[in-house]
């Protein structure tokens, strides 16, 4: 078997996907997660980005369905989560009003995350290394502060947290382990990139955000594809089994191999 054979059926990826069958089977995911735990509801931060708001979507359908079926009130509440100030707010917020999201917050992380770093350069500075936290040390800072503020409104209103993560972040590993990836359910996992953009056309997603290059926000100016040095066409058609460049299928299977412990579950022994 090829690595690109193992690697989509590790991942779970289908070469076509319908679209109102993949929305209902992640929907009913979802509903039946939050039954189970019982919750009272979910979850979402909503970046400005596709994957959010696709999952934002599948979120509000799940928790209007369940509200109806139940007898009682089941949120989706949407969390927005600028550092500072955040150029694309408003794209977060659109999709909120596509949504009809009715329980939506903002928690601006900026100060919570400049004192963690500075926290970080004490450290430091006590083991004898004078310098501050690089850009992609940062980045990270951000992206984990963002998860503390979630589990902390979660817990406080008894909500499931839901992630974006997706098969072609989990190709190359781009996300943070247990930062930006630890979340309690992930109802885009066996999706492509290509895929999600599908979702987003039949579920209503604004078009400013489906058409928008792709970036986890970590710095000014950051992209995705940048970052990978490949882009999301050529690995979306990898994850269909289709023929690429081969430059670019050994650079995404180098990305695989070097990042497999993100997908792992924690060792122990």
């Amino acid at each position: 078997m090829s690595l690109q054979r193992q690697i989509i059926d590790e991942l779970g990826v289908r070469p076509v996907i319908d679209v109102d069958e993949e929305i209902r089977n992640r929907v009913d995911f979802l509903k039946h997660y939050v039954k189970n735990n019982g919750s009272s509801g979910l979850l979402i931060a909503i970046s400005g980005g596709l994957d959010s708001a696709v999952a934002a979507g599948l979120c509000k359908q799940a928790t209007d369905e369940l509200t109806q079926e139940e007898g009682k009130e089941y949120k989706t509440l949407g969390v927005f989560q600028p550092y500072g100030q955040q150029s694309d707010i408003e794209d977060s917020y659109a999709v909120a009003q596509a949504f009809e999201l009715d329980f939506k917050t903002e928690t601006n992380i900026e100060e919570a995350v400049d004192e963690i770093a500075l926290e970080v350069e004490y450290s430091l500075k006590g083991l004898g290394i004078h310098k501050h936290v690089s850009i992609p040390g940062k980045g990270n800072i951000k992206a984990r502060t963002r998860m503390v503020v979630q589990y902390a409104l979660a817990f406080e209103l008894n909500l499931i947290v839901v992630g974006t993560d997706h098969a072609s972040e989990a190709l190359t590993g781009f996300f943070t382990k247990y930062g930006d990836g630890a979340v309690d359910i992930n109802p885009l996992s066996t999706l492509n990139k290509r895929q999600i953009s599908q979702l987003a056309e039949k579920l209503g997603v604004p078009r400013s955000v489906i058409d928008k290059v792709p970036t986890a926000g970590l710095w000014e100016g950051q992209t995705d594809e940048q970052e990978l040095g490949v882009t999301y066409e050529e690995n979306n058609s990898y994850l269909e089994g289709k023929t690429i460049d081969p430059a670019s299928a050994e650079k995404l299977e180098q990305h695989y191999l070097r990042t497999r412990h993100k997908r792992n579950k924690i060792p122990g022994i």
